[in-house]
């Protein structure tokens, strides 16, 4: 998937397809994540001299209460943000008109 994303790239550009080119930067640096995070599962931080102490995703989670809590606060706090993103676009929408008042 990496290689054929990587290759992809040029040949968007080539045919003048900047929007798919993005798409396929994206995909090849999805798929590098992607493939490091599979190579270093479970572990976040990899202790060298003594591996039991390493951090993985196991030991370094909250307990079920904060988790829990934090669900609730995302699921408020998401729809807030976004609706203030679109409120400030919408107010903000339309090209800036230079004048005499302008600075």
């Amino acid at each position: 998937m990496f290689c054929i994303a990587l290759a992809n790239i040029p040949r968007e550009f080539h045919h003048k397809r900047d929007g798919m080119a993005f798409i396929s930067s994206c995909a090849a640096i999805i798929t590098l994540m992607a493939l490091f995070a599979l190579n270093i599962f479970p572990n976040l931080v990899y202790s060298q001299p003594e591996p039991e102490n390493s951090l993985t995703i196991y030991n370094a989670a909250s307990s079920h209460k904060t988790l829990g809590i934090m669900l609730v606060i995302a699921c408020i706090g998401i729809p807030v943000v976004l609706a203030y993103t679109v409120s400030t676009y919408w107010i903000f929408r339309g090209k800036v008109k230079v004048d005499r008042m302008s600075y």
